[in-house]
């Protein structure tokens, strides 16, 4: 009995979508590779975080009369890496996010997502940045740039890496990726923000539906990305800090000047000392001037050693 999304399973997901993407070479009866033995290539170059990985499947196949790239991806002609590139830096990246839409339903279709759910049955997905390139001689025009202080221009690609996250799990799932680059029509530089926005529209109907938390920093607590998320049917915790909210941390100190605020403490020994943390709380507390400001519920969380006093953690 095949296992659900075990290695096969996953692997066709894979082929099928490698099969579809687009082939922007003019047709030539003297084509060699195929775009899905590239897109395959590529990925197994990853899979086995080596960078010699197709020449190293060249000599098993001269040696041996087969390779692995075969035998674990089914790629029929090993391309090499400059006709990788050549193949595939055409098609957008975005060509490949239903491979990561199918392994999550699929995970959710076989249950295979219970252990992650906490907050009521939620799945937590966390949202964050990153960059995967930078270069001050090598740019492309979906690059990202930004000047340094030696007057150098820096380029960059950059993306938001949504994953679903279990506080005791190790493993995190990924879901599509937004990508942080220019957009046709906008004379301002894409930023993580923007990006945020995008994935938010673009994938609440695949994701939001199975009861969804977003998780993020403080770049994305405010009023129209988190009107936005409650609209395409996500909920939401995001860092919330003083600096940034300063008309909402007011709002926060007059409650607590008036006892309104409720708190919660819990003592926990971790092996070597006693842990005492402290939640405090307030609901429906309008997030900014206006009146069309969203309502929100707040909370903030320190933990301290009990012997000493010393604070080990706080966030808001």
């Amino acid at each position: 009995m095949q296992t659900p999304l075990g290695f096969d399973v996953l692997r066709d997901i894979l082929h099928r979508w490698a099969g579809q993407l687009p082939d922007y070479r003019k047709a030539s009866p003297n084509t060699r590779y195929a775009i899905h033995d590239a897109a395959l290539g590529a990925f197994g170059i990853f899979f086995t975080q080596s960078p010699s990985f197709l020449e190293y499947q060249r000599r098993l196949q001269h040696t041996k009369g087969q390779n692995n790239a075969h035998t674990l991806f089914d790629v029929q002609q090993i391309p090499c890496d400059n006709q990788i590139r050549k193949l595939l830096d055409p098609i957008t990246p975005s060509a490949l996010e239903p491979v990561f839409v199918e392994v999550f339903e699929g995970l959710e279709q076989h249950r295979m997502l219970t252990h992650f759910r906490v907050l009521g049955d939620q799945l937590l997905v966390a949202l964050d940045g990153t960059n995967y390139f930078s270069s001050q001689a090598i740019h492309c025009p979906n690059c990202l740039k930004r000047q340094l202080s030696n007057g150098h221009t820096l380029y960059y690609h950059a993306a938001i890496t949504p994953v679903i996250v279990c506080p005791g799990h190790a493993q995190v799932l990924a879901l599509p990726p937004a990508y942080i680059m220019p957009q046709d029509g906008h004379n301002k530089q894409d930023c993580e923000r923007a990006a945020g926005k995008r994935w938010l529209g673009k994938h609440a109907a695949h994701v939001a539906p199975h009861g969804v938390t977003l998780l993020g920093d403080d770049l994305y607590s405010n009023h129209p990305l988190c009107t936005l998320a409650l609209q395409q049917g996500y909920n939401f915790i995001f860092t919330c800090k003083p600096d940034s909210h300063p008309t909402f941390y007011e709002r926060v100190a007059f409650w607590q000047a008036t006892d309104a605020m409720a708190t919660r403490e819990a003592h926990h020994w971790n092996g070597r000392f006693t842990e005492v943390t402290q939640v405090r709380y307030l609901n429906d507390v309008l997030l900014r001037r206006g009146a069309d400001a969203l309502a929100v519920n707040w909370f903030d969380i320190t933990v301290v050693n009990a012997t000493t006093g010393a604070q080990l953690y706080h966030n808001s």
